[in-house]
């Protein structure tokens, strides 16, 4: 048993991260148009808190759930979810455009899909 509110409280917060970068992708269809004035750079470092914040409330979901509790969303790297968090926290000068990039086009809405089917599952179940 688990706090299906906390978790559920949780999963909302990564969705809502999810579509926030989703907007702040628009325009961006490439790595290098990160780099292509103060607004686009700035556009890529809201991704990064977004990010982070993910990767945080991913972590946070860890403390109150049992282990395997992502285990059929396998579609998802949970593992690299996370890590992006520590990274961006902890190595920022040293993150690479297309990582980024490729997170927000590929990684993300797969994340987003899960996440919304998990609430579903958690909101159901009330577990």
């Amino acid at each position: 048993m688990f706090d299906s509110e906390i978790v559920l409280d949780l999963l909302s917060r990564i969705v809502e991260a999810t579509r926030r970068i989703e907007r702040r992708m628009e325009g961006i269809e490439s790595p290098e148009d990160f780099m292509r004035d103060d607004d686009t750079l700035t556009r890529l470092d809201a991704i990064g808190m977004m990010l982070i914040a993910i990767g945080e409330s991913l972590k946070m979901i860890d403390k109150h759930v049992p282990p395997g509790f992502f285990a059929d969303y396998p579609e998802v790297n949970w593992r690299a979810a996370k890590g992006m968090r520590d990274f961006l926290s902890h190595a920022y000068w040293d993150l690479e455009i297309e990582t980024v990039f490729n997170a927000c086009k590929e990684s993300l809405p797969k994340l987003k899909d899960a996440c919304e089917r998990l609430a579903a599952e958690v909101g159901e179940n009330g577990v």
